[in-house]
């Protein structure tokens, strides 16, 4: 929650000062060859969008909130989870049509050394990597999504240096296999999806049953199904479910906290089933997560958990 609710402090801040949107980032870490900044955008939908240039290669990991992404590869809705994709000298726009402010890690990489990685992966054009502006987070990547939230919500936890070579890494090996298309969504439909993915963000652990979202939305359950994939890239239930376990991956920090406290107020029903869903996500039990450092990003050590 600690994610969200800086974007809802920034938000709070521009109301009483009377200021226009900005999106305001601070660099976290970084090297010869990458950075990482902490980007936090309070435009609302009264604010025109605004249009940039990516300088080097980009890949954001949304953390919170949700915002429109258009680039000359196409346009798509970036919701928490999403995985922003620019290459070196794109230009790109952001805009805010369904709700206001948006959080973001944003790591940039030299050209050279993106490239160099590239073509390691067999990427067919090295120089230009990224043919489509999104990649839904796989659950490959969820750990490091995992660590990177922790991060911002309590302090660093490992390398940025091993993060941002994970990422890059990861998304690589994705996009190796072909292109990932985003398919078009009618604004009427991207506008109730994105209330509704606010909403479980903000409350992960209600009950978010098919019928109960689809009946939100003014759609049929298929038809909602359909909607919201094409608009987020994973089904209604997958994103419940992953929204659930990344924030109990981040309650997992405070090295008081216990597994079954955690797995209840975050919805699971018993600590076997949250377990379960873990370890299917994350590779990892809650407590080995926590408790074995791994350079990749899928498990690290901030101290001892309590079953």
């Amino acid at each position: 929650m600690k994610l969200a609710a800086a974007v809802a402090a920034a938000l709070d801040e521009r109301a009483r000062l009377g200021t226009a949107g900005v999106a305001a980032g601070r660099t976290l870490a970084a090297g010869d060859q990458w950075a990482v900044d902490d980007v936090v955008c309070t435009c609302t939908p009264h604010d025109r969008p605004f249009e940039e240039q990516h300088a080097g290669v980009a890949i954001a990991l949304v953390v919170a909130g949700t915002f429109q992404y258009r680039t000359p590869a196409g346009r798509a809705l970036m919701t928490p989870g999403s995985l922003l994709l620019g290459n070196d000298g794109q230009c790109f726009r952001c805009s805010h049509e369904h709700a206001a402010g948006d959080r973001c890690l944003s790591f940039h990489f030299a050209p050279d050394y993106f490239a160099s990685l590239a073509a390691d992966a067999g990427v067919r054009r090295p120089d230009a990597p990224f043919t489509s502006p999104r990649l839904t987070l796989p659950r490959s990547l969820a750990p490091l999504m995992a660590r990177a939230r922790a991060s911002l919500a309590s302090g660093p936890i490992g390398e940025w240096g091993d993060v941002a070579l994970a990422l890059a890494v990861g998304v690589l090996e994705l996009i190796a296999g072909g292109p990932s298309a985003v398919p078009a969504i009618a604004p009427v439909h991207e506008r109730r999806v994105t209330e509704l993915v606010r909403h479980i963000d903000g409350h992960p652990a209600a009950a978010h049953s098919l019928e109960s979202l689809a009946h939100a939305a003014g759609l049929s359950p298929f038809h909602f199904t359909r909607v919201f994939q094409g608009a987020v890239g994973v089904s209604p239930h997958q994103y419940v479910m992953r929204m659930r376990l990344q924030h109990a991956a981040g309650r997992l920090v405070d090295r008081s906290a216990k597994v079954l406290d955690v797995a209840l107020d975050a919805g699971f029903g018993d600590v076997s089933n949250f377990n379960h869903a873990f370890k299917r996500e994350f590779g990892v039990s809650p407590r080995a997560f926590w408790q074995r450092p791994n350079r990749d990003g899928s498990a690290w050590a901030p101290g001892a958990l309590t079953e």
